[in-house]
């Protein structure tokens, strides 16, 4: 079948690899024309895909890489992977909104299009098939087949590969949800159909609320637990040994990244906009996780009070930059806060991560170094905000003069645990 995968991100290229790898015709659209030219190059930005993967199918002629919206027409089936970001606590829907205006003005009799952004109930049957309708003079479920399976990406995640984790699919008809299925069969060892779009894309919200509301859960309590003089990593630990009823979260800086500061929000404004009635646990969740970098930051402000410094002209360095452990992935990143607020009062402030490519280096707002035992040891205060595996803990508790461990993985007098 010829496939078109639109948008070519963390997302939209694992699939689009993976179909072409299974034997369809891919095509790779972006509205980045720099995207593209690496694409075309055979240059993956995409962690989850190896350079040579990726060469691979371009050399079978499998996948090619376009922003040439020509180039979509005669397709079968076309996956939306486009980004649905939050502007003001608002889901701003206009690249799925202008994607599917795209890809139905080439829609063929008998086509299949389905979403797989992240996006509120009801999006795909209120939103998405109406513009196709528009766009392509067909009448959905007749003249063409639509539906809703959502993206389960972890970047960086080796025990669960892309293929191995079980894919939820859903059709707005009983033949949407057959074709769709039987597309997502040949890429992913277990799909799991649902009855509808709706369900489907609750779902999704369903799985990343559960983590931000846990997360939070355990951020607030070793906010709580150190005034209380319990050591709340130990208590998570002796928790975690009861084999039901029970799953492990840690406490960190904040979560960041593409899903859980976002994706929970987008049910609360559903429901808030349908039912005009606050989603309480989530709306507490996100003020939690938004505040822990304030948290962190005064932690700081006493560890280095502590020792008779001011934050105002400390060098401050902070190691793990990334929103999640080993990835490069810097979007939403709690780091960023924490350096915002440490500037702000004055602290001389440096970044250290392995994983972050150099031409990422743009989005950082501190100076990025190495992680060097001159480095750690120049710092009047560390603060490893992710333990990367590249990083050398054994010389960071040697060298650095005060370190706050937000990930409880150092030891030693001169280490505090958040």
């Amino acid at each position: 079948m010829q496939i078109v995968v639109a948008g070519q991100g963390y997302v939209g290229l694992p699939l689009a690899v993976r179909a072409a790898e299974v034997g369809h015709r891919v095509i790779g659209y972006d509205v980045d024309a720099h995207r593209v030219d690496q694409l075309t190059a055979g240059h993956s930005y995409v962690e989850d895909v190896t350079s040579a993967r990726l060469r691979a199918v371009l050399d079978s002629g499998d996948y090619w890489a376009t922003t040439d919206t020509a180039a979509l027409a005669g397709y079968d089936i076309a996956v939306i992977t486009v980004p649905t970001p939050l502007r003001d606590g608002v889901p701003d829907l206009s690249c799925i909104e202008n994607c599917t205006r795209t890809l139905g003005a080439c829609l063929r009799p008998g086509a299949t299009v389905v979403l797989e952004s992240t996006t509120y109930p009801g999006c795909t049957e209120e939103l998405m098939v109406p513009i196709l309708e528009k766009a392509s003079c067909l009448r959905a479920g007749e003249g063409f087949l639509a539906g809703f399976s959502p993206e389960r990406i972890a970047p960086g995640n080796k025990r669960f590969s892309f293929d191995g984790t079980p894919k939820v699919v859903s059709g707005i008809d009983a033949r949407s949800l057959d074709v769709i299925k039987g597309f997502y069969d040949g890429i992913f060892q277990t799909t799991v159909p649902v009855s509808g779009p709706k369900v489907a894309e609750l779902a999704k919200l369903l799985e990343n609320t559960f983590r931000l509301v846990n997360i939070s859960l355990v951020n607030e309590l070793a906010t709580l637990a150190a005034p209380l003089g319990v050591n709340v990593w130990e208590a998570i630990d002796a928790a975690a040994t009861k084999p039901f009823g029970f799953t492990r979260f840690t406490p960190g800086p904040g979560a960041g990244g593409h899903c859980l500061p976002v994706d929970p929000l987008f049910l609360s404004w559903k429901i808030e906009q349908e039912l005009g009635i606050p989603f309480r646990f989530v709306d507490l969740a996100d003020d939690v996780n938004r505040h822990m970098p304030d948290y962190v930051v005064q932690r700081i402000v006493d560890g280095l009070g502590k020792r008779g410094l001011p934050v105002e002209g400390s060098r401050i360095l902070l190691l793990g930059l990334t929103y999640k452990y080993n990835a490069t992935d810097l979007r939403n990143s709690p780091s960023a806060r924490v350096a915002e607020l440490l500037t702000g009062l004055g602290g001389e402030v440096r970044g250290a991560d392995p994983n972050v490519p150099q031409s990422d280096t743009r989005k950082l707002n501190v100076p990025l170094v190495d992680a060097s035992p001159q480095e750690v040891a120049a710092a009047d205060a560390v603060v490893l905000l992710m333990d990367h595996t590249l990083f050398d803990l054994s010389m960071i508790e040697m060298n650095a003069p005060y370190v706050l461990d937000c990930r409880n993985r150092l030891s030693g007098a001169n280490v505090e645990t958040l």
